[in-house]
């Protein structure tokens, strides 16, 4: 396959790829929907004491739009690097991904499950400079958004079904088609970890992200707040998190342990301290 045809994960993302030193060994190999990433270095370490013979974990954190494309492509590059390890395990926020897998015969429909929800709030600086109060002010022309790429990340999807439940599709087509060529839409990549940025740096007003996120963030002393839609906006109901093992695992029967594990209740438990609504 020619370069062109891998996806690219951006070159100062390597925070996302954790343990690449020992991928090519690893006895388990997790491809993890990013915005986890708050919760998954005390996960893996609580897995290593419950099963110390698997040593060697490596496990990304990258928006699952571009892990699912990592998988469908067979391999992704990360600066002059091609990454080829297959994953053991994959999980998404969003059953279409799934479905991708299922028809692409990397997966098969009956082993992947839910196993968390989510829901959405509006990050903002602290003093709210943009004067944000609900999510139909994102149209306004004033106001500088920090907006996740639906092309790669899961959470784009949620949050324009957000803006649809808040304005219809001329709200959807103002702040997704209009306000970007304006140049305040400004898409993100890894919006987890390029949001807070543009908070704290407020060279945006507000940046649609997972309520977990802006637990995270309090949690770490970032300075932010945040505006709540209102559970008839926050699409809590309709945000499942799905996992499984692909057909291909290199490592199945540890890609089985792990599963199982991170269903149990204290995993659960860990996912809740984050602000996640455990299934």
């Amino acid at each position: 396959m020619a370069a062109g045809d891998y996806p690219r994960i951006p070159k100062d993302r390597s925070d996302d790829l954790h343990h690449l030193d020992i991928a090519d060994q690893a006895d388990l190999i997790l491809f993890m929907a990013g915005n986890q990433f708050m919760a998954m270095a005390k996960i893996v370490d609580l897995f290593r004491q419950e099963y110390p013979d698997i040593r060697h974990i490596y496990y990304e954190t990258l928006p699952p739009g571009l892990e699912l494309k990592q998988i469908l492509a067979g391999g992704a590059l990360f600066g002059d690097q091609l990454l080829t390890m297959q994953a053991d395990v994959y999980s998404a926020v969003s059953e279409d991904a799934m479905n991708a897998l299922v028809s692409s015969s990397h997966i098969d429909a009956d082993d992947y499950r839910p196993y968390l929800h989510n829901r959405l709030s509006l990050m903002i600086p602290e003093g709210n400079p943009g004067g944000i109060q609900g999510v139909a002010d994102l149209g306004q022309d004033h106001v500088r958004i920090s907006q996740p790429d639906p092309e790669n990340e899961d959470i784009a999807l949620h949050i324009m079904a957000m803006y649809r439940d808040a304005g219809g599709d001329d709200l959807v087509h103002r702040i997704m088609d209009e306000k970007r060529v304006e140049g305040t839409t400004i898409y993100t990549i890894v919006h987890h970890r390029e949001t807070p940025i543009r908070i704290r740096k407020k060279t945006v007003d507000v940046g649609p992200v997972w309520a977990t996120e802006v637990v995270h963030a309090r949690n770490s002393g970032w300075p932010c707040d945040a505006v709540d839609p209102g559970e008839e906006l926050d699409q809590r109901h309709r945000i499942t998190y799905y996992i499984g093992r692909l057909k291909q695992a290199p490592n199945p029967a540890n890609a089985a342990k792990f599963i199982d594990f991170i269903l149990s209740g204290p995993i659960q438990k860990i996912y809740e301290h984050h602000g996640f609504v455990p299934v």
